[in-house]
């Protein structure tokens, strides 16, 4: 039950790490600086723990990951829109 407790949090901490950024992109309405390089290589990465995680039914794993894919995903979306909205400007 403790691995699990501890899981919980490490998947917590650095799932929720990823919110400062999706935050100050949505304020800042600039995702210039995001590499796609990074956000598909961090996309493939998570989906891979994400299935890693769903075929070892492994709790703390499949949540941490599958938060943290919605909000990476979150900041592929907002670079992508901003981009389409600059070359139609």
């Amino acid at each position: 039950m403790h691995l699990t407790v501890l899981g919980l949090l490490a998947g917590a901490l650095t799932t929720f790490s990823f919110l400062p950024q999706v935050w100050r992109t949505i304020r800042t309405r600039s995702a210039r600086d995001l590499s796609w390089v990074w956000i598909v290589m961090m996309s493939v990465g998570i989906g891979a723990w994400l299935a890693y995680g769903i075929l070892g039914d492994d709790l703390p794993v499949i949540v941490a990951n599958g938060i943290t894919l919605l909000l990476v995903a979150t900041l592929g979306v907002l670079k992508a829109s901003q981009e389409k909205i600059s070359t139609a400007s």
